[in-house]
């Protein structure tokens, strides 16, 4: 399996290149930028490029590909980290935007979702995380408190295979590292009796606190026995039996037994495994000052698990359906 980390630094200026040459202005029209990123996509470096194909067709123990020393801008030259959304629609293009978008490109296709949560949250392909104050403790805009283990979108029939995050500006004192719980490492510390619990049970997840009728049903373990796909978010999955209790437990257990910290800094991009992988973040003290964390984020839909029936492009919405 590849390794789990490549050093672009050395393609520094061919990265650039094919930043300068997308739409200076991204949100003025995003299928239009998205599809220029995916032919843009063909021109990376090989070796880079032969590293995302192999991640892509094979994964890694570790269940996640971290690129490290892709182009970004002097910070003097980037605007404040932002504190509330949308971002602007005029907003030029960043150079952590253009490497989010052109390896998302390489990798599938870029998503919006509509995650089921009514009209609370923003639906768009380029979400932004950064601090923001009074956050929700479960989401990504959260400092103070850790982000618990979670797959993203697992209430969701179409979950995202990727989760990509750039980082144009780290947190200051570099305590915000992504956590990073692989089940391909977790496995061997479950027990027989555990992973077929959690392959046989459907549980359910509340996904709408409004409504509570709105139900998913969740798999915490599916697909090969041997080297299974992961749908994990404790805080949401209900345990209805006591050996539910004992299973979710051991797994979460497990998952904290592996987990890796990963600590992204200017120039990164994390692309997470969302069917190998449970992620969460450190907390970190955020200072309000402009120069707080700031990640771009996108998912990417592949050919895996129906998530493709044909037609989509990027850029697609894709509407809330409920997993069964």
């Amino acid at each position: 399996m590849p390794s789990s980390t490549i050093e672009c630094a050395p393609y520094r200026e061919e990265l650039l290149a094919l930043a300068s040459a997308l739409p200076t202005v991204p949100r003025a029209d995003l299928y239009a930028f998205f599809e220029d990123a995916r032919q843009l996509a063909k021109r990376l470096p090989q070796e880079l490029r032969d590293g995302l194909d192999d991640f892509n067709a094979n994964g890694n123990l570790d269940g996640y590909l971290l690129l490290r020393g892709l182009p970004v801008e002097p910070d003097d030259e980037l605007p404040p980290t932002p504190t509330s959304s949308p971002s602007p629609e005029d907003r030029r293009l960043l150079n952590m935007e253009a490497m989010l978008c052109v390896v998302g490109g390489a990798l599938g296709l870029l998503t919006a979702y509509d995650q089921g949560y009514g009209n609370r949250r923003s639906i768009t392909v380029l979400h932004e995380l950064y601090p923001t104050p009074e956050a929700h403790p479960l989401s990504g805009g959260t400092s103070k408190t850790q982000l618990e283990f979670h797959t993203d979108l697992s209430h969701h029939a179409h979950q995202p295979n990727y989760i990509l995050l750039s980082c144009s500006r780290g947190d200051h004192e570099g305590k915000a590292a992504t956590l990073v719980g692989s089940i391909r490492k977790a496995l061997p510390l479950l027990s027989d009796e555990v992973r077929d619990h959690l392959f046989d049970r459907v549980f359910k997840r509340q996904f709408d606190a409004a409504d509570r009728e709105a139900m998913a049903h969740v798999k915490p373990l599916y697909g090969a026995k041997d080297d299974p796909y992961v749908s994990f978010n404790r805080s949401f999955l209900a345990a209805e039996t006591p050996q539910d209790l004992a299973a979710l437990d051991a797994l979460s257990a497990a998952l904290a037994e592996v987990t890796e910290p990963v600590l992204l800094t200017r120039g990164d991009l994390l692309i997470i495994d969302n069917f190998r992988i449970a992620h969460g973040r450190a907390p970190f003290t955020a200072r309000w000052d402009g120069k707080d964390r700031w990640l771009h984020r996108a998912y990417v839909r592949t050919d895996r698990n129906g998530q493709l029936s044909g037609g989509e492009r990027a850029g697609d919405v894709v509407p809330f359906t409920p997993r069964r």
